[in-house]
C-alpha cells in the first residue's frame, strides 16, 4: 500500500511539473506544424469530395446521360462509403496506427477519384465515388483525433480547426473551377493531395497517446521530443498521458458496452447530439448541390460558385483564429443561430417567389442567405463536433465512441444528401423551413449539454466529464 502511494505520488508530481513546463514553454514546434499540414492534406481532399457533385453535376449529367435519381445516388454515395469508413474507422486507428490509417485513406481516395477521372459508364462512377467515401469516413475520425493528440492544449483547438480550414479550401477550389474545368481533370486534382499525404507521412512522428495505449512508454517520450523540440523537458506530460491511460484501462477492459456506462453517457450524447446537429441541418444538401438551389432561385450558377468559392475560406479561417479564444461554446450557439436564421430566410424568399413577388430581388436574397448559412456552418458547426469529438473520448473508448459518433454523422448525411433533390422538387421553401427548425433546436441542445473543452489538456477534461480521479 505505502509503495503504490508512493508511485501514485510521484505520477502526481511529475503530472504538476508538466503543468509548468506547459506555462514556461508554451512554444509550437515545426514538427506539430508539419505533422499537422501533412494530415490535413487529406482534409483538403474530403472537401473537394464534398462540393465535386455541384460543381460537376451539368457536365456528369450530359456526358453520361444520368437522370437525377442516378446523379442523387452518385452524389449520395459518398456518405454511404463514409458511413462504411466510420464504422471501421476507430478499430483501424487503434490496430494500426494513426499514420497509417491515413495511409489507408490515401489509398482508397486516390483509387476512387481516378476511377472516376476515368469513368465511362455509371458503374466505375459509383464505385469511385464509394471507395473516395470510405477513405473520407476514415479521414473524419483519424485526422481531428491525430491532431488533437499531438498538439498543445492552448493551441488545440485552432490547430484541430484546421481541419475544417482545408475542406473548405477544397471545397473552394471546386467550386471557384467546377464550371470552367473538365470533370474528369476535376477528379485528378482532387486525388493530388492525398499523393501529397502518402509521402508526408513517412516524416512525421506517430500519436503518443496510441503509442502508449499500445504499452511502450519509451517511444511516447520519443514521439514527444519530437513534436515538442529536442530541448524540451517532456517527461511530465509523457507521464500524464501514461498514468491516465493506465488507469482507464484498469477501470475498463476496453470493450464495446463499456462506452454505455454511466459515467460515459454524457460524453457520447454530446457527440452523437453534435454530428446530428451537423448533418439534419441540411449542410451536406447545400454543399453537395448547391448549384440546383442557384438555378431554382433564377440566380447565375457560375457567378454563384465563383463567389461561393472564395466567401468559405475567409469564413472557416475566423474558426481557426477565434475557437481558443472564444471557446468552442460561443462559437457553436453563433453558429447555429445563424444557420437557423439563414435557413428561415431562405424559405421566406422561396415562398415570395413562388407567390411571383419580388422575384429578381428574392433571387439576390437568396444568395446573400446561403453565404449566411454556410459561412455560419463553416465558424462552428461545420468543423467543431470533430472537434470536441476528438477531445471528450477517453483513449479506452475512443474506438467504440468515435466509430459509432463517426456513422452517426456519415449515415444521416447520406439520408440527407440523397432525399435532397426530392425534397427540394417538393417544396423548396419548405425544405428550408424544416433546416431552420432543427438549427434552433440546436441551440438549445448546445446550451444545456455542451460544455467548453478550451485550455483543458486531454487528459484534465475527459476526467473532469467522466469522474476519473
Amino acid at each position: 500500500m505505502v509503495v503504490e502511494e508512493d508511485r501514485r505520488s510521484m505520477e502526481e508530481g511529475l503530472i504538476q511539473q508538466r503543468h509548468q513546463n506547459d506555462i514556461d514553454d508554451p512554444r509550437v514546434t515545426t514538427c506539430v506544424i508539419l505533422s499537422t499540414f501533412v494530415a490535413v492534406c487529406s482534409s483538403f481532399s474530403f472537401g473537394c469530395a464534398g462540393g465535386y457533385t455541384s460543381g460537376a453535376e451539368s457536365q456528369i449529367m450530359k456526358e453520361l446521360d444520368l437522370s437525377i435519381a442516378e446523379f442523387s445516388a452518385f452524389g449520395s454515395f459518398l456518405n454511404l462509403g463514409a458511413a462504411l469508413g466510420a464504422f471501421c474507422s476507430g478499430q483501424l486507428a487503434i490496430t494500426l496506427g494513426r499514420r497509417r490509417t491515413l495511409w489507408a485513406c490515401d489509398l482508397l481516395c486516390i483509387f476512387g477519384w481516378l476511377s472516376i477521372a476515368f469513368a465511362k459508364d455509371v458503374l466505375w462512377l459509383d464505385a469511385g465515388r464509394i471507395s473516395l467515401g470510405i477513405g473520407v469516413g476514415l479521414i473524419s475520425y483519424v485526422v481531428p483525433v491525430y491532431i488533437a493528440e499531438i498538439t498543445p492544449k492552448h493551441v488545440r483547438g485552432a490547430f484541430t480547426s484546421s481541419n475544417q480550414l482545408f475542406q473548405n479550401c477544397g471545397l473552394s477550389v471546386i467550386y471557384f473551377f467546377g464550371t470552367v474545368i473538365n470533370w474528369r481533370l476535376l477528379a485528378i486534382i482532387g486525388a493530388l493531395p492525398c499523393v501529397i499525404q502518402a509521402i508526408g507521412i513517412y516524416f512525421i512522428p506517430e500519436s503518443p497517446r496510441w503509442l502508449a495505449k499500445i504499452g511502450t512508454g519509451k517511444e511516447v517520450e520519443h514521439s514527444l521530443q519530437q513534436l515538442r523540440g529536442r530541448d524540451a523537458d517532456v517527461s511530465g506530460e509523457s507521464a500524464e498521458i501514461q498514468v491516465m491511460t493506465k488507469r482507464l484501462e484498469e477501470d475498463s477492459k476496453s470493450s464495446f458496452y463499456d462506452m454505455f456506462q454511466k459515467k460515459y453517457r454524457r460524453t457520447l450524447v454530446i457527440g452523437i447530439g453534435l454530428m446530428l446537429i451537423q448533418q439534419l441541418s441540411g449542410a451536406a444538401g447545400v454543399t453537395y448541390y448547391s448549384n440546383t438551389i442557384f438555378r431554382k432561385a433564377g440566380f447565375s450558377e457560375t457567378v454563384g460558385s465563383m463567389i461561393f468559392g472564395v466567401f468559405v475560406i475567409p469564413k472557416a479561417l475566423l474558426a481557426v483564429i477565434f475557437v481558443d479564444k472564444w471557446g468552442r461554446r460561443p462559437l457553436l450557439l453563433v453558429s447555429a443561430a445563424g444557420m437557423s436564421i439563414g435557413s428561415l430566410l431562405i424559405g421566406v424568399c422561396f415562398t415570395l417567389q413562388g407567390m411571383d413577388i419580388l422575384p429578381e430581388l428574392t433571387a439576390v436574397v437568396i444568395f446573400i442567405c446561403i453565404l449566411v448559412y454556410f459561412g455560419c456552418f463553416a465558424i462552428g458547426v461545420g468543423g467543431l463536433p470533430w472537434v470536441i469529438m476528438s477531445e471528450i473520448f477517453p483513449i479506452n473508448i475512443k474506438v467504440s465512441a468515435g466509430t459509432i459518433v463517426a456513422l452517426t454523422s456519415w449515415t444521416t448525411g447520406w439520408f440527407v444528401s440523397y432525399a435532397f433533390n426530392f425534397m427540394f422538387e417538393w417544396s423548396a421553401q419548405g425544405t428550408f423551413y424544416i433546416f431552420g427548425v432543427v438549427g434552433g433546436a440546436s441551440l438549445v441542445f448546445i446550451w444545456f449539454l455542451v460544455p467548453e473543452t478550451k485550455g483543458q489538456s486531454l487528459e484534465e477534461l475527459q476526467a473532469s466529464l467522466t469522474g476519473t480521479t
